[in-house]
């Protein structure tokens, strides 16, 4: 685009995509983002002639398009990236910022900031060497990070002479590793970054590929679906008064859409008020949007500061000040201390937090966990519960990346000690709270006008919940589903929550540790309560491996109306039936925190009815169990 084209309002207006990559040593990531650079035109006369300036010194016969990225002295020197390197270009659809970040273990760290903001993330793979341990390390921080696409490029295709199967092969490989991980979009892509195929324009050496150019990506993956517009956060940056008679408060608006007329509440003070003004560039505006830094005027004269947050009246963050964290070391100095507290820099507010409990690390090469520590070191990553000095104003990371995220500052050197990523607002010790404590604010029950008892009238029997206990494949399930049958038959309205089926939906962003299992009991038995005030009976299947669990989900209902149904079936023959092959995953160390293996289960204390699905047939039992229903 010429400079008598260039239309600046519209290069304003254009959208950015943030991106990262990231590979093994020597695995071309410097040489893409130079090929990107190169054939999308988007290298300057003097940087062309430096390049290959230094390239003849270098007694290169070519042009090192990698040196466009590797600009330290050190990594010059070496050949490889050690450094964060940023880059600006953009093309006629799309603006971008590149982060081109190191790929050895040692600079994790170094990732994990490049990485924080992308929306995508490259990921190269030498096609000589195949998927290698640091191939999946780059797959899992890109996961938890929560960057939405990942790109897989296939690179030194040329090596290989083009080779399909090897191709194949990566991509079967990769693609099984990744149902391990939070990555819903993934697009593998063969490259040779060297000659420039399928980089930015498609290759002819590989006729047998018809999917995108890595370019062709990026101009055209829809981010706009990634932005959050629904939940309205802004952390308050400063409060702006010019003169007596304007007020505003200003920020960058973290997530959400905010217009003229709303309703908001400022955090934590919870007062309320209404959006008089939006002030953006020193013009009026009658809305903003996410990643836009405003100023805005309310109606009322609220007491607001840096700190705080201004959210919409219906929907607001946890404010809280215990939550459970991922976070990456950072400090090169020292390590992390549990018995000394930390600056936590959270959105615009700094507060002291202390450190409850250190729960793991996680191996970042093979993903397992390690119990037994009590530090963190430079580059390790592990999860951690925290206690704050003051409440901050928290969403999940999953569910808002900025409101989700905070950095840890050591409070004698002001040195970043680690970056952190909340999960939750409890820990693991925290359990009991989940179960006894769990309320929204500013909520009321509302009385009906049919209530549970008109409905059992109507329909002739009581309403109950039948909560079927056991390990896996002692049988719960094909039982509970021959009963429903059987009472469906009768005319009854009754209903199964199946375990693997309420993880496909409501449950589906919850994983397997003991915090989670809390979690997914916790949201199953207030499910269940809603159906038995419609009047139904429910069947419950759920390993549930703690009576807390069970307990908890008793206490939600009248006294009588819950029966705990354990399913009796030894160890042993479970193994032997195992119709999922969980038991064989679990004994090979592919699933952690199973029941049975490397969890306990707590037998039922008091159950009101056990069954033996070694000695009975499922006829026999659904017979049984219809007669305990009427008693």
């Amino acid at each position: 685009m010429s400079t008598a084209e260039f239309n600046t309002e519209e290069y304003l207006n254009m959208e950015l995509l943030r991106f990262t990559t990231a590979g093994s040593v020597d695995d071309g990531k410097s040489t893409l983002i130079g090929r990107l650079l190169y054939d999308s035109k988007a290298i300057f006369q003097d940087q062309m002639e430096q390049l290959e300036n230094t390239s003849k010194l270098r007694g290169e016969d070519q042009v090192d398009l990698a040196l466009l990225t590797d600009g330290l002295r050190a990594e010059r020197e070496q050949g490889i990236t050690i450094d964060v390197a940023y880059r600006y270009f953009s093309t006629p659809k799309r603006k971008f910022i590149i982060a081109d970040t190191p790929g050895h273990e040692q600079y994790t760290r170094n990732m994990v900031t490049g990485a924080s903001t992308a929306d995508l993330a490259i990921i190269l793979i030498d096609a000589r060497n195949g998927v290698l341990t640091q191939s999946r390390r780059h797959g899992f921080i890109s996961s938890l990070l929560g960057i939405p696409h990942l790109v897989v490029a296939v690179n030194k295709m040329d090596v290989v002479d083009w080779d399909q199967d090897v191709f194949n092969k990566i991509v079967e490989e990769y693609t099984d590793f990744s149902k391990k991980l939070n990555i819903h979009d993934i697009t593998f892509i063969p490259i040779s970054a060297l000659t420039g195929d399928n980089v930015v324009n498609p290759s002819e050496n590989m006729p047998w590929y018809d999917g995108p150019t890595v370019m062709h990506q990026l101009e055209n993956v829809t981010i706009s679906a990634d932005r959050n517009l629904i939940d309205f956060r802004m952390p308050v940056q400063y409060v702006v008064r010019p003169h007596q008679d304007f007020r505003g408060f200003a920020g960058r608006i973290s997530s959400g859409v905010v217009r003229k007329g709303d309703e908001i509440v400022a955090l934590p003070s919870l007062k309320e008020s209404t959006v008089k003004d939006i002030v953006f560039h020193n013009e009026e505006k009658e809305e903003a949007f996410e990643g836009e830094s405003i100023v805005l005027q309310l109606e009322d004269e609220i007491d607001i500061s840096r700190g705080d947050m201004i959210v919409k009246k219906g929907n607001q963050p946890e404010v809280i000040n215990s939550f459970e964290a991922t976070i990456c070391w950072m400090d090169d100095a020292k390590g992390l201390n549990t018995k000394t507290h930390y600056i936590l820099r959270h959105t615009s507010n700094e507060t002291l937090t202390y450190i409850k409990e250190l729960r793991y690390q996680i191996d970042v090469n093979t993903l397992h966990r390690k119990e037994d520590v009590d530090t963190l070191k430079l580059n390790e990553i592990g999860r951690l519960v925290f206690e704050t000095a003051q409440p901050i104003m928290m969403d999940p990371y999953v569910k808002n990346r900025e409101t989700g995220s905070f950095v840890l500052i050591d409070p004698n050197t002001f040195q970043t000690a680690a970056a952190g990523m909340i999960v939750r607002s409890k820990g693991k010790d925290d359990s009991r709270d989940i179960f006894h404590k769990q309320v929204s604010s500013n909520v009321r029950y509302e009385n009906r006008f049919i209530d549970r008892e008109m409905r059992e009238q109507r329909n002739g029997y009581k309403a109950q919940v039948l909560w079927f206990t056991g390990l896996s494949a002692s049988g719960k399930s094909t039982v509970a589903k021959a009963l429903e049958k059987k009472l469906f038959d009768e005319g009854k309205h009754v209903y199964l929550l199946d375990g693997d089926n309420i993880r496909h939906g409501l449950n589906g962003d919850l994983g397997f540790s003991e915090a989670d299992r809390t979690e997914n009991i916790r949201r199953i038995g207030h499910v269940a309560r809603v159906l038995f005030d419609a009047g139904a009976i429910v069947l419950c299947t759920f390993i549930s491996p703690k009576q807390e669990m069970r307990d908890f989900v008793r206490s939600l209902l009248p006294e009588g109306a819950f029966k705990e149904i354990f399913v009796h079936c030894d160890i042993e023959e479970c193994k032997k039936r195992d119709p999922k092959g969980l038991y064989k995953k679990a004994m090979a160390g592919e699933i952690r925190n199973f029941t049975g293996i490397d969890q306990d289960y707590e037998v039922p204390v008091k159950p009101e009815v056990v069954i033996d699905t070694m000695k009975l047939s499922v006829d026999e039992l659904v017979d049984f169990l219809r007669k305990r229903i009427d008693e």
